[in-house]
């Protein structure tokens, strides 16, 4: 399987009363099937993952195979230790994901090494294909390019990685290095365009929650080659990507969704809604967004 487009790292909605809102979930997957979008990515960090309980975690993957009309599901399933991930691994494997997305292992700082056989044990422990996840920022540990490539070469369904670590020269490594059939997706919207024209197959977007049909036909264009389009794209967008970051995510996209009517901004502790200028700063960034 080859992962190229746009994946939506999916909100959790929660109604007010705390609890998972599944009918708003299937709304916002059916308006994001509807804009075109490449796969779907729930129960990831932007999906407030931590938070949920496992049965919370298994409808949810019902719902979004349910209304992917076909298109892959790729799934969060990394923890900070082995038995945890694989434990996650096998709770959602009877539900239909197509892939699992396994962010280096948190807080413990692993070294290469152990990022290595902790991501081939994983991958041994499902016939599933695996997307590695470099999110530094969020971990504290640096997936490096050798140790990437490494996985690469030696595990035969680790299919890609989703590269967070902003780190340019680094992505460009493993694009350069990664055997055919292996796919390098970026982790941040902003660095969406430059990174596929080093010879990424995508995003894994936070953005495209908000604005999927725009999100499709950028990376549309960038696949077609049509820089000019694929430009003037990220140039509109530029802003929702960088402000949906101004707090912690999902907190500002969740400020956006509710703004547009599309979900509650509720949240489970430690998360709580957006301060009142960032509700502002999105209010501002969705008239730009879309105005005449």
């Amino acid at each position: 399987m080859i992962l190229k487009g746009v994946g939506t790292a999916l909100f959790t909605p929660f109604k007010k009363d705390g609890s998972v809102d599944y009918e708003t979930f299937a709304s916002n997957v059916d308006r994001q099937i509807e804009a075109g979008v490449h796969f779907l990515v729930p129960l990831g960090t932007t999906g407030e993952t931590p938070t949920l309980s496992t049965e919370e975690r298994i409808e949810i993957l019902k719902i979004a195979k349910a209304h992917s009309g076909g298109r892959p599901v790729v799934v969060g399933g990394g923890t900070n230790n082995l038995p945890d991930t694989v434990a996650a691994i096998k709770a959602l494997e009877p539900y239909g994901p197509d892939v699992f997305l396994i962010v280096v292992p948190y807080y413990n700082k692993p070294p290469q090494e152990g990022m290595y056989q902790y991501f081939k044990a994983v991958a041994q422990s499902t016939s599933k294909p695996i997307i590695l996840y470099n999110v530094p920022g969020r971990t504290g540990a640096n997936l490096q390019a050798e140790t990437a490539l490494r996985l690469a070469k030696d595990v035969p369904n680790i299919i890609a990685v989703k590269e967070a670590s902003s780190k340019y020269e680094q992505i460009c490594q493993i694009i350069e290095g990664a055997p055919e059939g292996f796919s390098v997706l970026s982790g941040n919207d902003d660095e969406t365009l430059s990174l596929m024209k080093a010879g990424a197959k995508g995003v894994i977007s936070v953005a495209s929650n908000v604005a999927p049909k725009e999100m499709v036909a950028l990376t549309e264009a960038a696949l077609a080659g049509n820089w000019e389009q694929a430009e003037a794209l990220q140039t509109q967008l530029l802003p929702l990507m960088k402000n949906l970051f101004i707090e912690s995510n999902p907190i500002p996209g969740k400020a956006a969704m509710a703004q547009l009517g599309l979900m509650e901004n509720v949240f489970r502790l430690p998360l709580v809604p957006a301060q009142q200028s960032t509700q502002d700063i999105m209010a501002q960034t969705l008239k730009d967004l879309w105005k005449k």
